[in-house]
């Protein structure tokens, strides 16, 4: 069954939806704190995978309030950067934060859904996703989505959560995911499930080896993966 941040019933799209939107306002603040400013780094290293590809056409889905795709047009000045979610809420936080760098001819920020993206085939030189496959409602069919708009030779890279492996991570990455974050979330956004869903995921999510297969399947070729901050979170990588 899969992981939804309300109610086992219903629509886990309508659920993520609804759950960003509440939880926009405070979301950069609370990455930061979360991730201990960490995810900065995560994001960083990521977009370096791409800068001997050379993307002039980059697609950013479950681009949230556009921290990624900001950074990728900072290091990798394509022509064009388009995010697409499924928040409202988080899209207008973003379009501000690009009008304020005066970077709308180069980013565009679309509400859309990530499983029937609204582009032709073969249409980026490079798809990206940070922390936001996890909430795919079928991972498959997103991952298949990504592949259908990339062009031959193009490349995805993907960053997201993963389970620990190693003591004492694993233990530790546990009690603060499942303990201390929710406590935090609760706090700071004003809505406690959205914080118990992060954990509930990041323990759903078929990661490493398993996530490769789900983009291999796809059709993706030389996928790989690596781990960063000790098992914390990964960068997938594939091309087409």
């Amino acid at each position: 069954m899969a992981v939804k941040p309300y109610s086992e019933s219903g629509s886990k799209k309508v659920q993520i939806e609804a759950m960003f939107d509440n939880i926009a306002p405070n979301y950069d603040l609370l990455n930061r704190v979360l991730t201990l400013g960490i995810d900065t780094r995560w994001r960083s290293k990521a977009i370096k995978e791409l800068v001997n590809h050379k993307p002039l056409s980059i697609l950013d889905v479950a681009t949230g309030t556009g921290d990624f795709a900001l950074e990728a047009y900072k290091r990798l000045t394509p022509d064009k950067i388009v995010g697409i979610d499924i928040s409202h809420e988080m899209l207008e936080l973003g379009r501000k934060k690009i009008s304020k760098k005066s970077l709308q001819d180069k980013i565009e920020m679309i509400k859309a859904d990530s499983e029937a993206l609204p582009f032709d085939n073969d249409n980026f030189d490079a798809v990206t996703a940070s922390f936001g496959v996890r909430n795919f409602e079928n991972l498959q069919k997103g991952i298949n989505e990504n592949y259908r708009v990339l062009k031959s030779g193009g490349k995805i890279v993907i960053l997201e959560f993963t389970k620990p492996r190693a003591f004492p991570f694993k233990q530790l990455f546990n009690i603060y995911f499942r303990y201390v974050l929710p406590v935090i979330g609760r706090v700071k956004s004003k809505d406690p499930a959205a914080y118990k869903y992060l954990y509930e995921s990041v323990q759903a999510f078929p990661d490493y080896d398993e996530f490769l297969e789900v983009m291999k399947k796809a059709g993706f070729k030389s996928c790989s993966w690596t781990s960063l901050s000790f098992g914390i979170c990964a960068i997938y990588q594939g091309e087409k």
